[in-house]
This record gives structure tokens, sequence and C-alpha cells, in this order.
């Protein structure tokens, strides 16, 4: 298609130029002391045109030699930059491929190539991108000193505000991973709080966040950033669940007293507390410290609903309000009845029941499901040895030695 358009333009030239040019009659005279030449109108006008361009043509020759040592040097340049390029993107090769060694050393290559290029020394980009490699490096051979030489320079380029804003984020973020893999939380937390609020809410950054709370041992903290990464999705369901539970029985296990146990449980949230195993450390915890009413009170929804809980739950709740069976009130007599009906041959219920009526006195009401749990080889040792024990408290109060003393013996052979 341009070949027929150079050919038309060609075509309406020569028309152009036979109709001007073919009935132009002009003469030109040139003198020259006593010489005189006459040339013909269209001849002196092509002879112009010709002067001209071998003028232009000169002109521009003459330009470009004296222009070859500067473009001598800017080819130098040049190629000294693409060098250097090449030296940065070996070493991220090398890197990604765990040869940090060579990494290291492509790094501090293209380093030594931007001082040397003119081009290249104001680039401050370049030059954190090359710092981030050599110190990512160094981090993986173990070599702290010299990574942390690597970070003040980093960040002194990043005081000035000469880098890109995804390059300070990730310098930063990078340092507290570090920062975290050296066991220095309060290191890493202070990097993350330099962070602006959005990339603060970064997956990563939370992440980092969460290991450097655990790390600190602040795990309401932790579990407030671990619940905004469940939020985020970073985890399969399953893997939160089991996160945020863990968090909230190691928030429960820092309680050193009864109030502090009282206000981690009102700190937890909602979600945490309607968690059956929460709950029921949280009750051990209360009969620990010598409050079990708080532990039953905290298990009371659970218990009522016993027989919809999961297995693994229905025996954490049972094995709970066992802890909790002191000072158990007649309020809980109905509930206790109504879940030894639904769950007859669940042992760890039938423990839980068999200790609540003992502790009420109810010594005949008693004796079926403690004989179901001292038998039942699944439950702990614990709670079959009470069992046991009750068993022969029992036996001493209807005046029979004798099973009152194979009720002591079975209880003593449990290890």
């Amino acid at each position: 298609m341009r070949s027929i358009i150079w050919l038309v333009l060609l075509f309406v030239a020569a028309v152009v130029a036979a109709m001007t040019l073919g009935r132009n009659d002009g003469l030109v005279s040139l003198y020259f002391g006593h010489w005189r030449t006459d040339l013909s109108l269209n001849l002196f006008v092509v002879l112009v045109l010709l002067a001209c361009a071998l003028l232009m043509l000169a002109a521009r020759s003459i330009a470009r030699l004296l222009s070859l040592p500067q473009r001598a040097h800017e080819w130098r340049q040049l190629r000294n930059e693409r060098a250097a390029q090449a030296r940065l993107r070996e070493g991220f090769a090398e890197y990604f491929a765990a040869r940090y060694s060579r990494a290291h050393r492509a790094a501090q290559r293209a380093l030594e190539i931007q001082d040397e290029t003119e081009a290249l020394r104001a680039d401050a980009e370049f030059r954190l991108l090359a710092h981030l490699l050599a110190a990512a490096s160094l981090h993986r051979l173990q070599d702290r000193p010299r990574r942390d030489e690597l970070m003040q320079q980093m960040a002194g380029l990043l005081r000035r505000g000469s880098a890109a804003r995804p390059i300070d984020e990730g310098v930063r973020l990078l340092a507290a991973e570090w920062a975290i893999d050296d066991r220095d939380a309060a290191g890493a937390i202070a990097q993350l709080g330099e962070l602006p609020g959005g990339v603060a809410r970064r997956t990563q950054a939370l992440r980092l966040r969460l290991l450097a709370q655990r790390l600190t041992q602040q795990p309401l903290a932790a579990l407030q950033t671990a619940r905004l990464l469940a939020k985020h999705q970073a985890f399969s369901p399953e893997a939160a669940k089991s996160l945020l539970r863990t968090l909230a029985l190691e928030a429960l296990e820092a309680a050193r007293d009864a109030d502090t146990l009282r206000r981690t449980w009102q700190q937890l949230d909602a979600a945490d507390r309607r968690d059956a195993a929460v709950a029921a450390r949280a009750a051990i915890r209360a009969a620990g410290f010598g409050v079990p009413a708080d532990g039953r009170e905290w298990l009371r929804p659970y218990w009522d609903q016993i027989a919809q809980l999961a297995p693994d739950e229905r025996r954490a709740v049972a094995l709970a309000l066992l802890e909790c069976r002191e000072g158990i009130g007649s309020d809980w007599l109905a509930p206790l009845d109504a879940a030894a009906a639904a769950l007859p041959n669940d042992p760890a219920v039938a423990a839980a029941v068999g200790a609540a009526l003992v502790e009420r006195q109810l010594w005949g009401k008693a004796r079926r499901p403690l004989e179901q749990a001292a038998q039942a080889q699944t439950l702990p040792a614990l709670p079959r040895r009470r069992s046991w024990r009750a068993l022969a408290q029992l036996a001493e109060q209807e005046g029979d030695t004798e099973r009152a003393n194979a009720c002591a013996w079975a209880a003593a052979r449990i290890d």
C-alpha cells in the first residue's frame, strides 16, 4: 500500500513539473569578470536544488563527525547500563535457584558497574534493588553483620525519599521478616509500625505481625490479627478455626489468677466464646483458681445442648464440668438428668454426671454413671480413677468393705 502511494505521488510530481517547467522559456545569465554564462531557468533551478542537497549532506556529515566522541561516550554508558541490568537479572535468577553466594556476587558487580556508569549513579531504585538482593542473599547465608550493614545503607537511601513506594514497602516487609527469623520480635513490630495503614493491612504484613505477637507472648493481640487474616481468607476454614482456637487457649493459659481469667474471657471475641473447646478450657482454669462457679456458668450453654455437639467438643465439655463439680447447685440436676438420658452410652458424660451427683450427695443415682465411667477404657486415667474412688466411698457408706477395697484397688492400678 505504501509503494502505491509513493507511485501516485511520483506521478503527481511529474505532472506538476511538466505543466510548470514545460513551457518555461526563462533565461538566467551569470556574470563573472569578463565571462558570461547563460543558463535556462529550469537548469538553474535543478542546479540550485542539487547544491542545497549537497550542502545539507555536508553539514550533516560534519556534525556527525564532530559528535563522534559524545556518541561513543553514550554508547559506552549504554553498554555499561545493559551490563548492570544483566548482572541484576542474573543475581535474581541465582537467588531463586538457591545459589546465594553467586547471587550476592552478581548484585555486588551490578553495584560496581552502577558506580562506574554516570547515567546509572542517580538511579536510586536500581541501587536499592541491588542492595536488597545482596542483603537477602547474605540473610540466607546467615551473614547477619554484613546484611545489617546493607540494611543501614538502604535505610539511608529510603530517608532521602528517592525510591518508589513499592520498593520502600518491600524493604520494610523484608526487614520485618528477617527480624522474625532472628527472633527479634520487637524489631519486627517496629518495622511493621513504620508501614502506611493500607500496607499494614495486607496479608503478608498481617502474617508477620501475627508471628511477632506470638513471639512476644501477646495471645490476645495475636488473636485479633489472626481474625483479620481469617477474614482476608489467608487460611483455609479448618486452619483458621484451629489457629483461632489455639490462640484463644494460649490467652486463657496466660491468666495467672481468677480476675485475670475473667478479664481474658470477656476480652475474647464472641465467636471465640462460642467455641466449646475454649469454654471448656476456661472452665478448667477457673476450677484451678478456685472459682468453679464461673466455670459452670461458662459451660452451661454448651451442657444444655450437649447432644448436638461434636464428639470431641462433647468430651471436652463433660470433662470440664467434672473439674467444676465442686459446689454445684440443684439447678443443675435437671440438665444432668437430661444429658444422661440423651447420651446413655457416653463415658465422659457419665463421668461428669456421676461426679456431680456425688457432689450433691445423691449416691443412689450416681452409682450407674460412675460404674459406666470407671469401666470405660477410652476415658483418661484421672476421671476413671475418681470414679473408682467414688464407688469405693459409696461401698463404705453401704458397709460393703470387700467391694470398697476392690474399688480402691482398681483405682490404684490405673496408670
